[in-house]
């Protein structure tokens, strides 16, 4: 690491000029024009307007387009860019002190000035109320305090080094609130929002949010419409799909099955629409409760890793709408290796299998219940637990059966220690290996599958937190990987793709689905 006192090169210099970032502005398409209107379906639920309280995909995608936060993804890219901000860097050597510099003549989209003390007071608010299922214990914990020295400078004081904050920053969690409408000590309940972000929130309902182009914006996104509908389709796969189809919504996203991807791509041509497949980070792991008398013996999850046949899990249940993952950190992420693939193999190994369960001392069969629930995570992870199951007792050297129960139970039950092994998603808050391994495997992990590691918590997960330069990281996160390939606390199953059905009335939708999982509305473009 350069011990220099630094600007944060990656997002200020390593492709664009600096004076470019300076002057960059949002512009519209006609942005009064309501022709240009793109209504848009999706199944997940968007459980918060007020970024105190949003801590989720649904969320989060309001926050990204109603909000702006000091540094903000570019399309297509994993290092965060001045958004709000002007410019922003670390200011000393050990990644501790973090300031920004606002963009001139910010404005929230009621007339009301942005300055520092508005950048301030959403952060203090975020952690002081500490919304139960907001942001603020995740993905603000390092902050100590902030300051506002003058109206356009802001600066954060870390308890540890972090060169992670600006990641985190450039999320929902970042998003920048007006001080004269937002209570400091409690949540909005009115589902309204008032932010500085490309599009304003004009209405909020259990049927659809209705989002227009907010003409007092200054950053960076150049709109391509006027305005869009959102409308919620609460679960409901069959009738989304029915929409898309029959013209009634211009874009699905998150939330068709991996066979209606498979249905409309067969019917090419004919379907009237268009499958637009995107990166995506999204992983989903078994997680082992390692003070089960069950999986707390390493002789059955060694058993199960080399038992796992991933290719077969993505062909018959997600008809290749993922791919198999053999690592912690996904692919096209900084220091993705492939540990499980290179200790366990691609395909069944019944032989290794058994002689691990020797190893242990375990005699006749397992008995072994993998849990789900697909009120969170999908009725397809039902499906796939049972392939699972088929796997594991097709070798004869286990009886594995499924259960699911809804997430309240499931949530209680895990933290209970009920379950042997179980599944969780993750859709990450920022595209950095911090963010797939600090989580599952540091202090207070949200696996709560009683898994720790000296090496882990005490060394790699703080030096790495340090390191600005994060390619510098990779060295360390291999180790880490290495440890949990060998330790067996999870077992990667799949790394996922993102997909859109759109009509060929809709463009842009491809700057839509990347990495960083940023949905930008203003890159929709409708002919």
């Amino acid at each position: 690491m350069n011990k220099r006192t630094q600007r944060y090169a990656p997002f200020l210099a390593a492709s664009l000029a600096a004076a470019g970032l300076l002057t960059a502005c949002g512009t519209d398409k006609g942005a009064e024009d309501t022709a240009g209107a793109v209504v848009m379906g999706m199944s997940d639920e968007v459980l918060a307007t007020d970024p105190a309280a949003g801590y989720d995909p649904g969320s989060w995608l309001l926050f990204n387009n109603v909000f702006q936060s000091l540094l903000s993804f570019p399309k297509g890219g994993t290092q965060p860019e001045p958004d709000a901000a002007e410019e922003c860097g670390f200011t000393d050597a050990h990644t501790r002190v973090f300031s920004c510099t606002l963009r001139s003549g910010l404005k929230f989209s009621n007339g009301n000035a942005l300055t520092s003390k508005d950048v301030k007071f959403s952060f203090d608010r975020t952690r002081e109320i500490n919304a139960a299922d907001g942001p603020a214990a995740v993905m603000l914990s390092s902050i100590d305090h902030v300051e506002a020295p003058d109206a356009r400078t802001v600066v954060f004081r870390l308890k540890k080094p972090d060169a992670t904050f600006p990641s985190k920053i450039a999320t929902g969690a970042g998003a920048i609130v007006d001080h004269r409408v937002y209570p400091a000590d409690r949540l909005r309940d009115d589902d309204k929002a008032v932010g500085s972000g490309p599009y304003t929130l004009e209405s909020f309902s259990d049927e659809q949010a209705a989002f227009k182009a907010n003409t007092k914006y200054r950053g960076p996104a150049e709109r391509k419409n006027s305005a869009l509908t959102l409308k919620f389709f609460h679960g409901d796969r069959d009738k989304l799909k029915q929409a898309i189809l029959d013209g009634g919504i211009d874009l699905a996203y998150r939330g068709l099955a991996a066979e209606d991807i498979a249905d409309i791509e067969k019917k090419g041509d004919a379907s009237g629409v268009e499958v637009v497949e995107g990166s995506s980070a999204e992983v989903q792991h078994l997680v082992f409760n390692m003070d089960h008398p069950v999986t707390g013996k390493p002789g059955v999850r060694k058993a199960m890793a080399y038992l796992l046949d991933r290719e077969a899990l993505v062909n018959k249940v997600y008809e290749d709408t993922a791919t198999p993952l053999y690592s912690i950190i996904p692919s096209g992420i900084t220091g993705h290796t492939t540990p499980f693939f290179d200790t366990y193999g691609d395909s069944p190994r019944r032989d290794k299998a058994a002689a691990a369960l020797r190893q242990a001392g375990v005699r006749g069969k397992v008995d072994l219940t993998l849990w789900a629930t697909p009120s969170r995570y999908g009725p397809a992870t039902v499906q796939e637990f049972k392939a699972i199951a088929d796997q594991l007792n097709a070798s004869g050297l286990f009886d594995a059966d499924v259960k699911s129960v809804p997430f309240e139970q499931y949530e209680k039950d895990i933290k209970d220690g009920k379950y042997g092994v179980y599944v969780k998603g993750w859709v990450p808050d920022y595209p950095d290996p911090d963010n797939f391994t600090q989580p599952f495997f540091g202090h207070d992990n949200v696996l709560q599958n009683n898994y720790s590691n000296k090496s882990i918590t005490d060394r790699i997960v703080p030096n790495t937190a340090a390191v600005t330069e994060r390619a510098a990281t990779a060295k360390d996160f291999g180790e880490l990987q290495e440890i949990v390939a060998d330790e067996l606390p999870v077992l990667p199953v799949w790394q996922g793709k993102q997909y859109a059905v759109t009509s060929d009335r809709v463009t842009g939708v491809e700057w839509c689905l990347d990495a960083s999982t940023v949905f930008r509305f203003w890159e929709l473009e409708k002919h």
